[in-house]
């Protein structure tokens, strides 16, 4: 197997597990090369801390694209997360017109929202630019909350399958080639997820736990495109992500006053046990 190279772009939280903290571990124990560019560095993750830190680094990123292009650096795969501005998302366009090597894969988690409404700081203009950079992904990696803003669809928190059905025949109309829908429950007791590719479903479904953990979704995330570009399908990759995932939460309670983030370094091992299956 060539040796690929993936480029991440989203925030450091430099405590909290989350964002580029999360990404590049999971990434790196799937066996691929993996790169950074940071949008922002911030103390702390903003949910559950005050008196963080935040520094901007949106003047630095055209800088950083110029000097890759300048020394010939392109990336297997692209993945993008948490952005900071509609400025940021136009930026990350760029990139993928810039840094890409020859078949690219483009996947974008758009992180903006969750349980109903946009995280602090966001508006409509930011769910506009996002549908943008949305059309540009190979795979978009939402939740319900993201999907219903980028497609119009009135949020619901119970649904059947039609409705999820629904959400994905207007995602497919905005543009999107792939979606791997997550957080999708059908019964109590269970959640999983849908990957919706080549204009099929497929649904993977294991147990719901009570227990929630903050920046799971950026764990499942980045185990789904370490999967992915270690050359697992899109639906062993989103079985794996998922699998990973609950056991990120099992050993998070395990952990006393562990509330920030899943305790994702325990289970590292499941994931590459996962990947050489």
């Amino acid at each position: 197997m060539r040796y690929k190279k993936v480029l991440t772009i989203q925030d450091i939280s430099c405590v909290g597990k989350c964002s580029l903290t999360v990404a590049l571990p999971i990434i790196s124990a799937c066996g691929i090369e993996t790169c950074v560019l940071p949008s922002a560095v911030l103390s702390t993750h903003t949910a559950g801390f005050s008196g963080y830190t935040f520094r901007d680094l949106t003047e630095d990123m055209p800088g950083i694209c110029n000097h890759w292009e300048k020394e010939g650096i392109f990336f297997d795969a692209i993945y993008t997360g948490y952005l900071g501005s509609t400025r940021q998302v136009a930026m990350v366009e760029d990139i993928f017109s810039r840094v890409s090597g020859e078949n690219c894969l483009h996947i974008v988690d758009p992180a903006m929202a969750d349980n109903g409404k946009l995280y602090p700081g966001f508006d409509d203009a930011f769910v506009e630019a996002m549908k943008g950079l949305c059309r540009k992904a190979d795979y978009l990696v939402p939740n319900i909350t993201e999907s219903c803003l980028l497609t119009g669809i009135p949020y619901q928190e119970t649904y059947d399958r039609a409705y999820i059905d629904r959400i994905l025949a207007a995602l497919s109309d905005l543009g999107c080639k792939n979606v791997i829908l997550t957080g999708i429950s059908y019964a109590p007791e269970t959640t999983g997820v849908v990957v919706y590719e080549d204009g099929s479903c497929r649904y993977y479904e294991h147990p719901l736990r009570s227990n929630s953990c903050h920046g799971t979704g950026d764990v499942y995330a980045s185990a789904f495109v370490g999967a992915l570009v270690r050359g697992k399908t899109a639906f062993e990759a989103a079985s794996i992500a998922a699998d990973y995932t609950l056991a990120c939460i099992d050993e998070t309670a395990k952990v006393e006053n562990h509330w920030y983030g899943a305790a994702f370094e325990p289970a590292l091992g499941k994931l590459i046990a996962l990947l050489e299956n």
